[in-house]
């Protein structure tokens, strides 16, 4: 499917989808676009697939510039617009009521930004955010996040943000932790355990 942005940029965009599906929709945001991130990695199609065994549909979709997506790299900043087209469109498709975010690394600090900027107060799960600014724009200030359900899960051996640094990110913005032991950013053998929290977080909620 193509899914178009604000400024006219097409992105390209697949859905996950139960037998029966029903709303509300969960949108997938994936790692860093110029370091191979996409929306095709092997732990979304996990969490993707994990999240539709519990009835939830689910979209992904590519950042600009990456897959089919039309536009390039911005920084990070029209990323923020992308998740709020992939949002847009998943609420559209399920508009029982607004659409659960989740993303891994560059993804999960785009879902946040984009949240902060809008008061979003829908559940989140964010997947290992990078804290440090040289790989992505920085997560938004702890008092820009209205209250809402988020989750946080990181490896013990993330090789990009130390355990309590987020720790004390989370806690800053009343959000739960995951610390998963022996897992680094990448998560490589521990995919299910990952989706297994992902759904855990975020399916419930509508229970």
């Amino acid at each position: 499917m193509r899914i178009p942005s604000a400024d006219g940029t097409l992105l390209e965009g697949r859905w996950d989808l139960p037998p029966n599906p029903a709303g509300p929709a969960v949108v997938l945001c994936h790692p860093h676009p110029l370091y191979g991130g996409t929306m095709n990695v092997p732990l979304l199609r996990t969490v993707a697939a994990r999240l539709a065994h519990r009835g939830r549909p689910v979209l992904r979709f590519n950042f600009r510039g990456v897959g089919a997506s039309g536009g390039s790299w911005s920084g990070g900043h029209a990323e923020e617009g992308d998740v709020a087209a992939a949002a847009a469109a998943a609420l559209a498709a399920f508009p029982q009521e607004a659409p659960a975010l989740a993303g891994w690394s560059f993804g999960a600090v785009a879902a946040l930004r984009w949240q902060a900027a809008v008061n979003g107060t829908v559940p989140l799960a964010a997947i290992a955010p990078p804290i440090s600014r040289r790989l992505s724009p920085g997560l938004p200030p702890p008092e820009a996040l209205s209250p809402g359900r988020r989750l946080f899960i990181i490896g013990d051996r993330d090789q990009f943000t130390a355990t309590a640094d987020l720790r004390a990110y989370a806690a800053a913005c009343g959000a739960d932790l995951l610390v998963l032991p022996g897992s680094d950013h990448f998560f490589f053998g521990r995919e299910s355990r990952v989706a297994d929290a992902v759904a855990d977080h975020l399916a419930p909620a509508y229970a």
